[in-house]
């Protein structure tokens, strides 16, 4: 399936937000978490590099390490 670049951008934001939502973790519990890892981030910030989902690779996996995601599905097909 060809995806553009918004489509991904969608696709990724929905794959994280789900791992925080099957966690019960919000933004401020997420900003703690990365703190506890050194990367400083505002909770209005996280949210908006979220809301966009045009984020690094490096911060997705911040995130998904943050909240003790070791496995992750990409697609569902």
């Amino acid at each position: 399936m060809l995806r553009t670049s918004d489509e991904w951008a969608i696709h990724t934001k929905g794959m994280l937000k789900a791992e925080l939502t099957r966690r019960d973790i919000g933004y401020q519990q997420l900003v703690q978490l990365l703190r506890g890892m050194g990367i400083e981030e505002t909770p209005e910030n996280l949210a908006n590099k979220i809301n966009r989902g045009k984020f690094s690779a490096v911060f997705f996996l911040q995130c998904l390490e943050a909240i003790g995601c070791k496995i992750i599905h990409i697609s569902d097909e």
